[in-house]
């Protein structure tokens, strides 16, 4: 299949596809989209940037459109279930899009913002909701939402929802949502606790897979410089002023280190912004459109919004912390040279994350070549410990101790020296 026409799409679909500019399906959508309309279970794998999305939504949007519709109230009958605020957004921006010219109310809720806006939305009736699990269990538990008649349940990034710790809310929905159901599965991994998950959900699926786990796309130009952790800023500052000239997605480790980052830049007068979890959703959506519109040219993101953040035709990402999960790095490069697009994705690696680049190298198959001549090579060759107070010598400690007074019979509280031991 070469064209969405040759898909048998609806003609309202049709239409709002042709306005997105789409012409032919991706991989994942020319495999998954026959099948989500027979109304089979589904197990996709496929990578960020692969037009995953389109592949569930835009077949879920036919469905409904051509079911018989009951009087009253509209009720939930499709649930999209993310990880992430950002991703949850993007999913439901894309079901407006390619739904435009359709009778279907869709709504988002996630945590981090007033909820009262989402309660209103929701009292207004739904068709389709995009949820994440903590304010999605929040309010059906105050009762505002009911998932009594969900026809259609989509799990997305389901690798990503069990690396944040999300199983145990996946597994309590599972108990509220009806048995008999046509379930979507996306999982950009597959190892052993997926394949598990899967398994224990999906009612004989038929699995896509459109790149094996854990590649990183063939169009993304990938380099790494090997420098001390101090430097790191000064070599992106140089990066940023001599080879970069255009918007940049840098991730880092920590939260504190991307506020630290962007600091940085910021005295140095390079437009930047910081988007993490102790950011309010008004902050991260703020930081995001003004990336977006070019407004900022640094966004600087951690680990929990890599895969929420879709950004068209964005050309550099940056690794200033490896992570110490290989998988993490395929989802970082892949916000870059998504849907066939070049990408180029630059790695900063100090002496203790040479472990993680040699997991990375092993699990994508991939050597990437060294920047050898730069202003700042690696001069520190061990691991660094973290500085530890001097504990001064015994006869010092001994010396600067209050004497004590001698008593014969020791109250009640002393007799015991046992240190108490801490509940669990």
């Amino acid at each position: 299949m070469t064209t969405f026409k040759e898909l048998q799409l609806i003609e309202p679909i049709q239409k709002a596809l042709e306005a997105q500019g789409y012409e032919t399906p991706t991989p994942i959508q020319q495999q998954a989209i026959p099948h989500v309309l027979q109304g089979k279970d589904l197990f996709g794998c496929a990578q960020t940037g692969t037009g995953k999305t389109a592949a569930f939504a835009i077949p879920i949007l036919q469905q409904l459109a051509l079911r018989e519709t009951e009087k009253g109230k509209r009720k939930i009958s499709t649930l999209i279930l993310t990880p992430t605020r950002e991703l949850a957004t993007q999913i439901e921006e894309n079901f407006q899009e390619y739904g435009k010219n359709l009778d279907l109310r869709t709504a988002v809720i996630f945590g981090g913002v007033n909820q009262n806006n989402q309660v209103k939305r929701l009292q207004n009736g739904v068709d389709i909701l995009v949820a994440t699990p903590g304010r999605l269990l929040d309010l059906i538990s105050q009762k505002y939402i009911s998932l009594a008649h969900i026809e259609i349940f989509v799990l997305d990034e389901a690798d990503r929802m069990l690396d944040m710790g999300f199983i145990h809310d996946v597994k309590k929905l599972l108990t509220i949502i009806p048995k008999k159901r046509q379930t979507l599965f996306f999982s950009a991994t597959m190892p052993d606790s997926i394949l598990s998950l899967a398994n224990s959900i999906l009612t004989n699926p038929v699995k896509v897979e459109v790149t094996p786990a854990s590649t990183t796309a063939e169009t993304i130009k990938q380099s790494v410089y090997f420098i001390d952790k101090d430097n790191k800023n000064l070599l992106l500052l140089d990066n940023l002023r001599k080879d970069i000239d255009d918007s940049v997605l840098v991730f880092t480790r920590t939260k504190h280190g991307a506020d630290k980052i962007v600091k940085f830049l910021e005295k140095n007068n390079v437009k930047s912004a910081a988007i993490h979890g102790n950011k309010s959703q008004n902050a991260r959506q703020r930081a995001l459109d003004n990336f977006k519109s070019k407004e900022i040219k640094v966004l600087v993101a951690t680990d929990i919004a890599a895969r929420g953040i879709d950004i068209d035709n964005l050309l550099y990402v940056i690794n200033y912390d490896l992570p110490n999960i290989p998988e993490t790095y395929v989802h970082r490069i892949g916000r870059s040279g998504r849907a066939g697009a070049k990408g180029i994705a630059i790695s900063y690696c100090n002496y203790e994350e040479k472990a993680y680049l040699k997991d990375i190298q092993k699990i994508t198959g991939i050597q990437i070549p060294v920047i050898e001549n730069h202003p700042y090579p690696m001069e520190v060759f061990v691991v660094e410990k973290k500085e530890q107070k001097a504990r001064p010598p015994r006869s010092q400690q001994a010396s600067n101790k209050p004497k004590e007074k001698v008593s014969q019979k020791p109250k009640s509280s002393e007799r015991s020296n046992k240190p108490k031991r801490n509940r669990i």
